[in-house]
């Protein structure tokens, strides 16, 4: 069962048949993390066969991992099988 992990927390869980795996990174249903672990960032960036990734703060227990989630509110065609869903990186430990 896919998991994200950060400062103890589980920000994410998952069934594995409920996560998309891109490049290498999973992504999860925005129903199955927990939002009271993110917090809304002005980051973006730019991927040319995905679009523009959005991101989120990961915060937990007072502590900031700034942009350690992505998703895609709006991506290009290629990329329709991961819109909206939440992906983790910098030092946010997913589990497979």
């Amino acid at each position: 069962m896919p998991k994200a992990i950060w400062n103890g927390a589980v920000i994410a869980e998952a069934d594995s048949n409920e996560v998309e795996i891109v490049e290498h990174n999973i992504y999860f249903p925005p129903a199955r993390v927990n939002k009271d672990y993110l917090q809304a960032s002005q980051h973006t960036t730019l991927c040319p066969w995905k679009g523009v990734a959005s991101y989120y703060n990961v915060v937990v227990d007072g502590k900031v991992n700034a942009n350690a989630a992505w998703y895609y509110p709006a991506p290009k065609d290629a990329a329709n099988n991961i819109k909206d869903r939440i992906a983790f990186w910098h030092g946010v430990e997913v589990q497979h």
